[in-house]
């Protein structure tokens, strides 16, 4: 009898542990995700940053990381390549990166695509960097990708840029402004482009001037005070030129954080100055809805966006 009931015993804690087993499994392989630091030593932008990095364990800054002194990216290789790469950046207001609801479940859902990801880490003006930081850090990461293509079987001249909100801000000014000089730097990996060869901004931050001059963003990279000389040098739209990467653009008409003129004034200035660009404006969805929950039409933006790669030959149809 006390053995039937010990057996007993033993199936409901293995019942009760069977949901857990799993997931303390995969804790080490995901702890254990490949990185790819940006730079040697201490990178440019004067920071001043104390402490350990911080992750966000409840309410808006829940999986989202700040404090970053080490910048670098994170791999996701995909099982079978597809040949083309995207760097993924996190929004947040440049004041902390959305991991977990935004850059992380989109380099997953990009990795079972057969794209080869890199999710960026990058640094924070709030954190105690010079406000050009962050862009420091994505030029320098499309020059590594594109510098190793070849050890992570890479097209070269398939790779490109994703971001959401004010990670949608950093990947345009880096497909927009890919030329800029914004620090000194010799080694071999300067030699190469920066420039994506293609971009996918969701929700993104375009304009800081006036009616849009409310975002984080603004206030993280220019200030509130800032001169209208400064609002137009951070303004996307300054530099949405013919020869601009092919653009998708993804925007919900409800959005109270980036409004939909962001994404409508981003795609006009495109496609009146003879660039490829297209534009998804979503009925409903707010702000940093990441991939989408099933029931939502927002959550149909990655086919689209697939879709979309396909026409322009950046992977093959697959028949999907």
């Amino acid at each position: 009898m006390i053995a039937r009931r010990m057996l007993g015993l033993l199936a409901a804690v293995l019942a009760v542990l069977a949901p857990v087993l799993p997931l303390a499994a995969e804790a080490p392989a995901a702890a254990a995700r490949e990185e790819i630091r940006l730079w040697p030593g201490t990178p440019p932008g004067n920071g001043k940053v104390t402490g350990a990095e911080v992750l966000g364990d409840k309410g808006g800054a829940y999986g989202a990381v700040s404090n970053v002194s080490t910048p670098r990216m994170r791999v996701y290789r995909p099982e079978n390549p597809n040949g083309a790469a995207v760097l993924v950046a996190g929004g947040g207001g440049y004041f902390r990166i959305q991991l977990w609801k935004e850059s992380t479940p989109a380099a997953e859902w990009l990795q079972a695509q057969g794209f080869t990801v890199f999710e960026l880490i990058y640094r924070l003006p709030n954190d105690g960097w010079d406000s050009a930081a962050p862009f420091m850090d994505a030029q320098r990461a499309m020059k590594i990708i594109r510098t190793r293509a070849g050890e992570f079987g890479i097209d070269p001249g398939k790779i490109g840029i994703m971001g959401f909100s004010a990670g949608g801000h950093l990947a345009g000014f880096t497909a927009y402004q890919s030329g800029r000089a914004l620090y000194a730097g010799g080694d071999r990996y300067e030699a190469a482009s920066a420039r994506p060869d293609f971009a996918v901004l969701l929700f993104p931050v375009v304009t800081l001037r006036k009616p849009y001059d409310t975002t984080r963003t603004r206030r993280e990279i220019i200030g509130d005070k800032a001169t209208t000389r400064a609002e137009n040098e951070w303004s996307l739209d300054t530099y949405a030129t013919k020869d601009a990467p092919p653009t998708i653009i993804f925007a919900s008409a409800d959005d109270p954080t980036t409004p939909p003129g962001h994404g409508i004034l981003l795609f006009q200035t495109l496609t009146a100055a003879g660039a490829s660009a297209e534009l998804h404006m979503f009925r409903d969805g707010g702000h940093g809805w990441g991939l989408g929950k099933p029931e939502q039409v927002i959550s149909q933006w990655p086919g689209l966006f697939a879709h979309w790669a396909q026409s322009l030959k950046i992977i093959e149809n697959r028949g999907e």
